[in-house]
C-alpha cells in the first residue's frame, strides 16, 4: 500500500511538473501578427478584430506598421492627412492589454522611403535626406527599370536625419507604451551610392551595420529593443536566395558587425528556407515569418519547432516563435478575412495562411 501511495505521489508530482513546463513553453512561444495599423475610419473594426480573433486565438504579439499614420506632435509635417490620434492608439493599447498582447510599432528606417510612383513623407518633406536625389520617381512606375529603383533610401550619414526620425520613434513608442521597436530595414537596394557625397566609396555592410547600431543604441538608452527584417543579413549569391529574400549588394557581412540584442524577423514566402538556424547560430533571437502559402507556413512551423526542440538550451532559447505577415492595408485584410470581397488567389492564400498559423499556434 505504501509503495502504491508513493508511486501515486510521484506520478502526481511529475504531472504537475509537466503541466508547468508545458505552460511555460506555451507562454514563451511568440505567436505574432504583422499588419499595417488601421486608418482612423476603421479603428472600431480593428479593435473588434483584436477582441474577436487575435486575443481568443492566443496571439501574443502584434507588429503594427505605423510609419506616418499617426498624429505626431514632434513633427506634424510628417503625418498623413488622415492619421491615428493618441486616443485611437490608446484604444488599441487597451484592447491588447486585456489579452496580454505585446505591441511592436514599426517605422521604416533607412529603406522603403518611397513606394511605386510616390515618395514617403520623410523624403517628401526633407528631400535633402535622399540617398539618390538624381533618381527621379517616375510617373508610371515599372519593375525592372534602368535606375534599379525599387524603394528610395535616406542617407544614413546625413547629419540631420536621425534627430528627426528618433523623435518620431520615441513619440510612437511612448504612445503605444511599447518596449520593442521594429525599424524595417528590409530590401535596401540603395546604399553607399557612388554619387552620394557622404557615402560614395564606403562599404555597404559597414554603413548598414552602423545604422543598425545607431538605432539600437538609441533604443537601449531607454531600455527598449530593436527588431528588423533579416533579408539584408543573408548572402543572396552563396545561398541562392537572390536579391529579395537576401542581399546582392554586399550588406550581408553586417551580420558580424551588429549587436546580438537585435531581434531578427526571418521572412521567406516561397519555401521554408532554414535561415532561422543561421541567425540563431550567429547569436541572434529569431522569429519565423510566413505570408501567403499555407503549405510553406506549415513547413516553417514544423521547422521552427524542430529547431527549438532538437537543439541545446542556448540555441533553443533563440527561436522565439512565428509571426504571420499581412501585406495590404488593415481594412483590406479585414474585408478579405471576413469574406466581404471576392478574393484573388494570392488574397485567398494570405487569408488561408493566417488561419493555418492560428490553428498551428493553438495546438
Amino acid at each position: 500500500m505504501k509503495r502504491i501511495l508513493l508511486l501515486s505521489l510521484l506520478l502526481s508530482i511529475c504531472q504537475q511538473a509537466t503541466a508547468q513546463i508545458n505552460k511555460a513553453s506555451e507562454v514563451s512561444l511568440l505567436k505574432g501578427l504583422s499588419i499595417a495599423a488601421p486608418s482612423p475610419d476603421h479603428i472600431d473594426r480593428f479593435i473588434a478584430f483584436i477582441n474577436d480573433e487575435l486575443g481568443p486565438n492566443g496571439i501574443n504579439t502584434l507588429l503594427l506598421r505605423v510609419d506616418y499614420n499617426y498624429q505626431y506632435q514632434s513633427h506634424p509635417e510628417l503625418q498623413n492627412k488622415k492619421a491615428l490620434s493618441l486616443e485611437h492608439v490608446k484604444q488599441i493599447v487597451k484592447a491588447c492589454k486585456s489579452y496580454e498582447i505585446n505591441i511592436v510599432p514599426q517605422i521604416n528606417l533607412l529603406g522603403h522611403q518611397s513606394w511605386a510612383s510616390s515618395l514617403e513623407n520623410l523624403l517628401k518633406v526633407y528631400p535633402q535626406f535622399d540617398e539618390t536625389p538624381h533618381v527621379e520617381i517616375p510617373e508610371n512606375y515599372e519593375w525592372p527599370n534602368e535606375d534599379g529603383l525599387y524603394c528610395k533610401s535616406y542617407c544614413p550619414l546625413h547629419p540631420e536625419v536621425h534627430a528627426i526620425v528618433f523623435e518620431l520613434v520615441d513619440e510612437l513608442m511612448d504612445a503605444f507604451e511599447a518596449t520593442s521597436f521594429h525599424a524595417g530595414m528590409d530590401e535596401v537596394f540603395y546604399i553607399a551610392d557612388d554619387r552620394c557625397p557622404r557615402c560614395s566609396g564606403l562599404d555597404p555592410a559597414t554603413l548598414f551595420a552602423n545604422e543598425v547600431r545607431k538605432i539600437n543604441d538609441h533604443l537601449l538608452k531607454q531600455g527598449r529593443e530593436l527588431w528588423i527584417w533579416g533579408d539584408r543579413l543573408i548572402d543572396g549569391k552563396t545561398t541562392g536566395l537572390g536579391m529579395w529574400e537576401a542581399s546582392m549588394n554586399n550588406t550581408h557581412r553586417a551580420i558580424d558587425m551588429i549587436p546580438k540584442t537585435v531581434v531578427i524577423c526571418d521572412w521567406h514566402y516561397e519555401r521554408a528556407e532554414p535561415t532561422a538556424a543561421y541567425f540563431a547560430l550567429k547569436g541572434f533571437r529569431v522569429i519565423t515569418c510566413p505570408w501567403d502559402k499555407p503549405a510553406v507556413a506549415n513547413e516553417q512551423f514544423d521547422q521552427m519547432l524542430a529547431f527549438k526542440e532538437g537543439v541545446n538550451a542556448t540555441l533553443s532559447s533563440r527561436y522565439l516563435g512565428m509571426m504571420q505577415t499581412i501585406w495590404t492595408s488593415a481594412e483590406n485584410f479585414l474585408d478579405q478575412y471576413e469574406g466581404r470581397v471576392e478574393l484573388s488567389e494570392r488574397q485567398q492564400g494570405q487569408v488561408n495562411t493566417f488561419k493555418t498559423v492560428l490553428k498551428r499556434m493553438s495546438e
